[in-house]
């Protein structure tokens, strides 16, 4: 019996039905039930469209299981299940321009209206959660489950400081019964600081923060969940009885707020898809600096009498939609690894990947950091591995998927001999980067990481002179350090590719303009090992000139070094091997010739001021000043800004995005303050 083309598609439709319904129930219960992601949010949504059209033509074929039916996972059975009084659903998802222009355009069909209101929320990357407060006060949690059956946490939730176990006004102002929805989620510092406790035990770190939050809250222990620093943010009602539903959403949060309930900030009331998208772009433009992940927005429409209107579909609302960002992971596959040569020597590995789309550009390698964090991730060419990507940092490999691993995947070998020179590679005993020992004399890559690190904004500062350029010119042996770019001419500049007359002219001009600089910024230009712009910065006052300077790193080992507040033992040796290296001395000698700065006495005291003789790290955001207008003020006051954290630290300054540095804070007990605490403790040294 033959059969036809048209029964064969049917039969691979049907059979891609069943598949992908077993695939995304897996991938859902490591997910919500597990809190260990096996594929990231963008190829999960993927597969879930691809089953949704599937479906849509094949309606009799949905399965009772089909994860298009449900929203989340079944509870873990360690907690006691509760049923939502009214089921948390979930939403459906908008990825372009065009699908919030449809989204507007149904729900203006749908009313019979030319213009809608809406509120638009960022939509968090945590675990959704349902507050139950009785004649105000905080009785149950309940997270979503399945959207009908979630777990019970509440004891874990009262942990969460943020939460309000009463809430605010008389008891007569107060509904008999409230469910609240919302967020848990961890904040980007919380994050770094656990993953650094994480590693400090030998236990397994979190993939990212949602998956941090999630596993905390289900701890059975609630001292844990309470040591993890959870926030709660609300953005939606359940039930309500005893008191009138306010007559929008917008009202809703605000009547939230006067309860004590955390709402966020970021949140607008807008009108059309063109409100919509003005407010997507504006929030992605400071994505990266909120101090939590989102991945979009989250649009409602604003009257509650229009949302009944609307009603819901089998699984989410039609008044409501989620706008996500472009993906910041995705999957691909490692077609090889590879290694780089960095401007130290530091030998990097890096996968050479498919060209995978995340976050907004195409990416083809990934850092891979070092030799160990290959073998701790067990990442081999051939894996599907998850790519990850935020705002400009470089893309890096989270993790492979076992479950896609070829079984001829091969393993990383690191060379043994530098890829650009053929130099030995050798990995000292106290560090877990592999380096070349080629130097820069010997080693191209190193030379002209060094020569792009020279002529940096915030070393010498050649204004056009970029990277490319560099490339050239050792390429073309026109320069073999950074004293041969001042014996550049027109002539030989314009002879180079994408070079004229008048462009060849403006490097020399910056080049001439370079020559004025600081002490601090030449030492820092130099690119001594582990010394960054403020150990630089303390080198030159702690000694005022070079010549000084140079007799510490050669006088006795470089002892005298272990005077300066930001140098340790590590760094001292650094300076001295560089600053007693022959080679490096003829070239400072040349580019002391070159450059001109001023030079002081030994200055070993700091003006006074509310900060004289402290020590200060900023990491981070701030709101509203800059690095450099920070590291003003504090020095303006007699303080010192240092690059690193130490006992000697006597405050951190954290802004958004606060990484190692503030973890390691907390772990040495330091104390920490925000911008307004820094304006604060500035206090009349403070004049903006």
């Amino acid at each position: 019996m033959s059969v036809t083309p048209d029964a064969s598609s049917a039969a691979a439709d049907l059979a891609r039905i069943v598949a992908l319904t077993a695939e995304l129930n897996r991938h859902s219960y490591n997910y919500h039930v597990k809190d260990a992601p096996t594929i990231p949010d963008a190829e999960y949504d993927r597969l879930f469209a691809e089953l949704q059209a599937l479906e849509a033509a094949h309606p009799a074929a949905v399965a009772s299981d089909s994860p298009t039916l449900r929203v989340g996972g079944a509870p873990i059975p360690e907690f006691r299940q509760v049923t939502h009084t009214v089921p948390m659903l979930s939403l459906n998802n908008a990825f372009s321009s065009e699908d919030v222009d449809n989204f507007d355009r149904r729900v203006r069909e749908g009313l019979g209206v030319d213009e809608v209101s809406y509120t638009a929320e960022l939509k968090y990357d945590g675990l959704a959660i349902s507050l139950r407060y009785e004649n105000g006060l905080f009785v149950q949690a309940a997270t979503r489950g399945d959207g009908s059956t979630g777990e019970d946490v509440t004891v874990n939730i009262r942990t969460v400081r943020n939460i309000p176990l009463r809430l605010h006004g008389q008891a007569h102002q107060l509904p008999a019964v409230l469910e609240v929805r919302g967020e848990v989620l961890m904040l980007k510092a919380e994050f770094a600081a656990l993953n650094a406790r994480q590693r400090e035990a030998g236990l397994r770190e979190f993939v990212n923060p949602r998956n941090a939050a999630a596993g905390s809250l289900r701890q059975l222990d609630s001292r844990i969940t309470a040591s993890r620093k959870l926030r709660f943010y609300s953005y939606g009602i359940g039930a309500l009885e005893g008191m009138p539903m306010p007559d929008a959403h917008s009202a809703l949060l605000d009547w939230f707020e006067t309860l004590g309930l955390p709402v966020s900030d970021e949140r607008a009331r807008v009108a059309g898809a063109a409100g919509l998208l003005d407010y997507f772009l504006k929030v992605g433009q400071r994505r990266s600096r909120l101090p939590y992940e989102i991945d979009g927005l989250v649009y409602k429409v604003d009257r509650l009498e229009d949302q009944r209107a609307l009603g819901f579909v089998a699984r989410a609302p039609r008044f409501a939609m989620a706008h996500k960002f472009p993906a910041e992971e995705a999957l691909t596959q490692v077609r090889d690894i590879g290694v780089q040569v960095g401007r130290t020597g530091a030998i990097t590995p890096v996968a050479r990947l498919a060209p995978v789309f995340v976050g907004g550009v195409t990416v083809e390698n990934a850092t891979l950091h070092n030799e160990g964090e290959v073998r701790r991730k067990d990442i081999r060419i051939g894996d599907t591995v998850i790519v990850r990507r935020a705002g400009d940092v470089i893309p890096e490999v989270v993790s492979f998927v076992p479950e896609r691993r070829p079984a001829d995947a091969r393993e990383f070998v690191m060379p043994t001999l530098c890829p650009v020179c053929g130099s030995a590679i050798v990995r000292l005993e106290d560090e877990a980067i592999a380096r070349c020992s080629g130097g820069w004399t010997h080693c191209g890559a190193q030379k002209k990481g060094g020569l792009m690190h020279f002529v940096s904004r915030r070393a010498i500062d050649v204004e056009g002179l970029g990277d490319q350029l560099i490339e050239q010119l050792v390429d073309k042996g026109l320069i073999d350090t950074a004293a041969d770019l001042y014996a550049l001419d027109q002539h030989k500049l314009a002879g180079l590719d994408r070079m004229a007359a008048r462009s060849a002219q403006n490097v020399i001009d910056a080049l001439e303009k370079s020559k004025d600089t600081t002490l601090a910024r030449f030492i820092y230009a130099l690119g001594i090992r582990n010394v960054g712009e403020s150990t630089a910065k303390a080198l030159a006052q702690h000694f005022g000139n070079l010549d000084a300077l140079l007799h510490a790193a050669a006088f006795a080992g470089g002892l005298q070094l272990l005077e300066v507040d930001d140098v340790g033992p590590v760094v001292a040796r650094s300076i001295t091997e560089f600053l007693t290296d022959p080679v490096n001395l003829a070239l400072v000698g040349r580019l002391r010739t070159a450059l001109r700065w001023a030079e002081g006495e030994h200055v070993m005291t700091r003006p006074a001021g509310a900060l004289a003789g402290k020590t200060l790290v900023l990491t981070g955001t701030l709101p509203t000043l800059s690095r450099d207008a920070a590291a003003a003020l504090i020095e303006a006051a007699g303080g010192k800004v240092s690059g690193s954290v130490s006992k000697k630290t006597a405050w951190v300054v954290a802004g958004a995005e606060a990484g190692s540095k503030l973890a390691k804070a907390e772990t040495l007990g330091l104390a920490i303050l925000d911008e307004a605490g820094l304006l604060a403790l500035l206090g009349a040294d403070q004049h903006r």
